[in-house]
């Protein structure tokens, strides 16, 4: 009897504390904000869990692949991969294989034999626009397509497989340059290749609008140390055919651009690309090399 009452008294309690709970919830006027509380003491930190598993070797490095993968090529990378397309035998140490290059059998108007024709710049030209460009006519003549307007065009990566004979096996130098060697190779072709006709007349191979004084200044600063202040204290050819300098830039102003941008293969000489010397700068320098003795 006892418990039945207090139970009707506990269930009226709580009817009245329901009430007082909705009218609470309708708004009414605000009242005086009270004072706040002080913060209580912070619990205890919890047990630390246990060390996660250690990475191995193979799969850090294909995590480190993974972020890399689809990367822009550094500046030095795409230089040497301007070398490798220069003579990739010199720059990279490598083996040029016996006779001529399989694609070589196309042509007969270039004559050449052997380790030249293994030579990106023969087939498609110091100025990338092969029988397009500078090599329309000539001895270097080939008449094989340049590699500007695929480097303009296609990826790094579907360049990179062009250079292991996706469409051409006989366009394969896999077995012939490393992984490195030929990423650098496809980075130089898709990230770096520029139209020189802006910069070089064609029919009188001067660099247009170009400043001498300037170009003086460059070359006093960088390129007279090793090359002298005449441009002849190395000799390109030999004694019977000596090229210095100021025979290279005054006969062929796209080979001298491009070895001033990346340098030369297997050679300390400085690149202009790693220096960042502008297209302007090289030209400039071209300006002024082209008033030093040729012979």
């Amino acid at each position: 009897m006892i418990k039945s009452r207090w139970s009707v008294a506990l269930g009226s309690l709580v009817g009245i504390l329901a009430l007082l709970l909705l009218l609470a919830g309708c708004e009414g006027p605000q009242g005086l904000q009270g004072p706040q509380g002080s913060a209580g003491p912070q619990g205890p930190a919890g047990q630390k869990g246990d060390a996660g598993p250690v990475p191995s070797e193979s799969q850090l490095k294909a995590l480190i692949a993974e972020q890399l993968r689809g990367a822009p090529a550094t500046v030095s990378s795409i230089a040497r991969g301007g070398r490798l397309y220069d003579s990739w035998a010199k720059e990279a140490k490598a083996t040029v294989p016996a006779g001529n290059q399989s694609l070589w059998a196309l042509q007969t108007t270039n004559t050449r034999t052997g380790a030249d024709t293994w030579r990106c710049k023969e087939c498609h030209g110091w100025d990338y626009k092969g029988k397009g460009g500078a090599y329309s006519k000539g001895s270097h003549l080939t008449g094989f397509v340049g590699v500007y307007d695929a480097g303009t065009t296609k990826s790094q990566q579907q360049i990179l497989e062009i250079l292991k004979g996706a469409t051409d096996s006989r366009h394969d130098f896999s077995k012939l340059l490393d992984a490195q060697s030929l990423n650098e190779l496809s980075a130089f072709l898709s990230q770096s290749l520029i139209n020189e006709t802006p910069y070089i007349d064609y029919a009188t191979k001067k660099p247009i609008g170009a400043d001498v004084a300037r170009g003086k200044t460059r070359y006093d600063g960088t390129c007279a140390a090793c090359h002298g202040a005449n441009g002849k204290q190395l000799n390109f050819g030999d004694a019977a055919a000596p090229e210095y300098v100021g025979t290279l830039a005054a006969d062929n102003p796209w080979e001298f651009m491009h070895k001033v941008r990346y340098g030369q293969p297997g050679a300390s000489m400085p690149s202009g690309l790693v220096t960042n010397w502008s297209i302007q700068d090289v030209a400039d320098v071209l300006a002024y090399s082209q008033t030093l003795p040729a012979k």
